[in-house]
């Protein structure tokens, strides 16, 4: 395994979860379960998954973000962040993680997911950077990556979404994270490859690296149908 920026020596055993393509809301109240769940000797996961489209608006997020919802639901959650869209081609990966046992602060591993991101595209050979106040991944200016967490009791939910090769329309109905005209951009439309599945082992191997994690695979989560 590669060992990127800032990547930690230390080898922590973390669960990888693959669900495929699921409706957001039920994956959301599944982490929520879990968080409320773990103890602190419960053992960290990596969820990866595919949404079908939503638009999720985080805890202080403002309304008036979204211009033109249309046919896509919106969903207030307990993130945070403000509006933010997700749907299929886009890679969502939520990390469960218990920060003290890892000896991670919020901010540090705020860096560390976008320094997995970073690095990833760099294995396409496509710079990418963090910018100051606004979290997230950018190429040229465009928005590639965001993120949005919840830390409770020490431990991490929500995460990171990942443009890889998704129709990228809905962000026109919306002030991405709160910035009127804020571009987007795929990984498929800078050269990349054309399916999360593709990016999916890359990423999960920088976040591995990051964190210092040993990652072996698990079955999905249960899920529970929207209310």
């Amino acid at each position: 395994m590669r060992a990127g920026h800032g990547a930690r020596a230390v080898s922590s055993p973390a669960i990888v979860r693959q669900l495929g393509r699921q409706p957001y809301e039920p994956v959301w109240r599944a982490m929520q379960r879990f968080t409320d769940a773990r103890g602190a000797e419960g053992g960290d996961e990596l969820w990866v998954v595919e949404h079908a489209p939503v638009f999720t608006l985080g805890q202080a997020g403002k309304p008036e973000h979204v211009l033109a919802a249309g046919d896509i639901p919106v969903v207030q959650v307990d993130r945070g962040g403000q509006v933010t869209y997700h749907g299929p081609g886009q890679l969502v990966v939520y990390p469960l993680l218990n920060l003290p046992r890892l000896k991670i602060g919020v901010r540090e591993y705020v860096c560390k997911i976008e320094q997995s991101i970073i690095d990833t595209l760099g294995d396409w050979n496509i710079e990418a950077v963090r910018r100051d106040g606004a979290p997230g991944v950018y190429v040229n200016d465009a928005k590639i990556a965001a993120l949005g967490i919840r830390v409770r009791r020490g431990c991490t939910f929500h995460g990171l979404a990942f443009n890889v090769a998704m129709d990228l329309e809905p962000f026109q109905r919306i002030n991405p994270c709160g910035y009127a005209g804020l571009q987007v951009v795929s990984l498929a439309d800078l050269g990349g490859p054309s399916s999360p599945g593709a990016v999916a082992p890359m990423l999960l191997e920088n976040l591995a690296a990051q964190f210092g994690l040993s990652l072996s695979e698990g079955p999905p989560p249960a899920l529970q149908p929207a209310e």
